[in-house]
């Protein structure tokens, strides 16, 4: 299991806690506005815009801040801003790769928000393609554990395609082909069972283990990074032990 699964768990669970709430909703808002305009503000024939909507309502973002997104992403309501999708790759501290999506109106603003945020926390700009071999686009469906056992996942997700179920400790993650994902969700939905979130991810290939003296380094430039409005995702080839997780969550 990969220690940045783990981080982006804890991570949400603290943004749904404190004051990265609100850029937590800036984000999947933006999610929905995206998925809207790319393929139509209609959430049943558009798989993608109906995760981010879900995904936003798990998240408590407020209704009608979900169906303005999805009205100016689909061209019924003005005011849609111009989203552009830009992947830049880098090192953190340690020698882990980092990817990171950004989804922006300003591409000058964005390059330099996480080159500063890089370069201040030990890490550096890498080129294009010297870090993205590492990792590969899967779907990934995250299921809480109430209510269901990983048996009863694995019955309803392999035949539709699931490679993988991680155990995250309060959720199970569903891994399969990004191509899968569609047809994992309405399995894992169809069996009546509960999920959080359902999206195309990055997942690393190799990964580079960290005692809790690395990981501290490469988290806290992790969340520099998540800090920057234009960022919309990072993944990390990080791997944390279980022990070296919870000593990290007693530093909070």
């Amino acid at each position: 299991m990969s220690g940045h699964s783990k981080w982006a768990t804890t991570k949400h669970k603290k943004a749904a806690l404190d004051s990265k709430r609100g850029k937590l909703f800036a984000k999947l808002i933006k999610n929905i506005e995206v998925a809207a305009r790319t393929g139509g503000p209609d959430a049943e024939s558009n798989p993608t815009l109906f995760d981010a909507i879900y995904k936003a309502k798990k998240n408590s973002v407020p209704n009608d801040n979900i169906e303005r997104a999805r009205k100016r992403g689909g061209g019924l309501e003005a005011g849609g801003a111009d989203w552009q999708t830009i992947m830049y790759e880098g090192y953190a501290p340690g020698g882990v790769a980092v990817l990171i999506e950004c989804l922006t109106d300003n591409r000058n603003r964005a390059a330099s928000e996480v080159r500063v945020a890089l370069t201040r926390n030990g890490g550096s700009l890498a080129d294009p393609g010297s870090v993205s071999y590492m990792f590969n686009r899967k779907g990934v469906v995250v299921v809480p554990k109430t209510g269901t056992t990983e048996d009863d996942v694995m019955m309803a997700a392999l035949d539709a395609g699931a490679e993988e179920i991680n155990d995250l400790g309060d959720n199970f993650e569903v891994v399969s082909e990004a191509g899968d994902l569609l047809g994992v969700r309405k399995a894992i939905q169809e069996a009546g069972i509960d999920y959080e979130s359902a999206e195309s991810s990055f997942l690393p290939t190799m990964q580079v283990p960290l005692d809790a003296d690395g990981a501290r380094k490469v988290i806290k430039l992790l969340d520099a990074l998540e800090d920057s409005d234009d960022v919309q995702n990072v993944w990390a080839n990080m791997d944390v032990p279980d022990s070296v997780m919870a000593e990290l969550e007693e530093d909070e």
